[in-house]
């Protein structure tokens, strides 16, 4: 018999009332496989002479024991197996095997149900194992109604933690714990302040929605309102300049972005709130750019932006870029460039804006060395500030 599988879902209840199609699959089997608190609810119908297999991290040593039986393996798994479950990660793993799943509630519905929340139009983010992205995401696109699954270290209060950090102080949480269980089953609705006081048992799971007016989502801020270096006005990109710059660089289209020499943090922040798929890099050679950074993504609700201080030239840099936009070079705006260059995918872009005819005749003369390809300049005069000429070059 080659290797397939039957996958069950289930709740934490201690006596599962499986129907008579499953019971039939269970006596039938042989093998058995699910997590530790699997076993020890439906170890009782398990026939005698089966065999369990814990799953256990590394998953590929589980993968490896299944391929190993090469037959039929019953899966026990918690919820809708197909719902961010254990299903899910053996059709990727495995996807040319055969398999039958029978779901149950996921732990979302459920504590839907037990508040007597419509979900339908709910957006779903899993930390379960990843890090915060995802929740950040829907966090900046003011999403009215999240449901979240957790772990054991992004918790209830850890997101709670986190969205008050960030001026998200305008939604309110329901928690699930222990869902199913009618000995440990425990809901609880709270205020963000209340849920970041509060520990909660796993397992456990969220949702939140939004229960006061907040603020809109932003589309170009002024520099006035950034904290700025030293207070000087003239070291941040002025706002329309800094939306130009951001149309060049195409970030709808692009998945990664690096800002080099960020310096108050002003373009990096307008493109998490504007373009919030993108992992965005930040670089800044002053150590005043760590604070400055913080104080502005708090200010202006623009987490998961990752920052680096230190010399660009001198990182150990392993990710690609697609997109990139050098704010500041300190002089080296050709060696920049290079190293920009060298881990900048097929058809990505540096952008650069210009304040002087020598840096945009070394930005042109050393896209023409690198063989990339000049687009059109755009010269723009704000007020009485000096005029800037928005460069950009692409990688053939």
């Amino acid at each position: 018999m080659a290797l397939s599988f039957t996958i069950i879902g289930m709740s934490d209840a201690p006596s599962p009332n499986f129907s008579p199609e499953v019971l039939k699959v269970i006596f039938s089997a042989k093998f058995f496989s699910g997590g530790k608190r699997h076993h020890t609810i439906v170890e009782p119908l398990l026939p005698k002479e089966s065999r369990w297999v814990d799953i256990t991290v590394p998953l590929e040593n589980v993968y490896k024991i299944y391929r190993d039986i090469d037959s039929h393996i019953v899966v026990f798994a918690s919820g809708d197996p197909l719902f961010f479950g254990f299903a899910s990660t053996l059709k990727r793993v495995m996807p040319e095997v055969d398999m039958k799943v029978y779901p149950y509630f996921n732990s979302l519905q459920m504590l839907a149900h037990s508040v007597n929340l419509p979900y339908s139009d709910m957006h779903i983010v899993s930390l379960t194992g990843r890090e915060w992205k995802g929740l950040d995401n829907a966090l900046i696109e003011h999403r009215e109604k999240i449901g979240i699954l957790t772990d054991r270290e992004k918790t209830p209060d850890a997101v709670a933690k986190r969205m008050l950090e960030y001026g998200f102080d305008y939604y309110r949480m329901y928690v699930g714990e222990h869902l199913g269980n009618p000995k440990m089953e425990k809901i609880s609705t709270l205020s963000l302040t209340e849920a970041s006081e509060r520990t909660s048992t796993h397992p456990n799971c969220l949702i939140l929605t939004i229960d006061k007016e907040h603020p809109a989502r932003r589309f170009g801020i002024e520099e006035r309102e950034f904290n700025l270096l030293n207070g000087r006005e003239k070291m941040i990109t002025k706002m329309p300049i800094r939306l130009l710059t951001l149309q060049k660089l195409d970030l709808y289209n692009r998945r990664t972005f690096w800002d080099v020499g960020f310096c108050t943090g002003s373009v990096s922040i307008e493109a998490r709130l504007m373009f919030p798929h993108l992992d965005i890099f930040s670089f800044e050679i002053r150590e005043e750019g760590r604070e400055l950074m913080e104080s502005n993504s708090r200010k202006f609700s623009a987490p998961g932006i990752n920052y680096t201080i230190g010399d660009f030239l001198t990182l150990d840099l392993n990710e690609k870029t697609d997109a990139t936009f050098i704010g500041g070079h300190g002089g080296k705006l050709k060696e920049i460039m290079e190293r920009v260059y060298s881990l900048l995918t097929e058809g990505g872009c540096i952008v650069f804006n210009s304040v002087t005819k020598d840096s945009e005749e070394v930005f042109n003369a050393t896209a023409k060395e690198l063989n990339m390809r000049l687009n059109e300049p755009v010269h723009i005069e704000l007020g009485n500030n000096n005029p800037i000429d928005i460069l950009k070059a692409e990688k053939l």
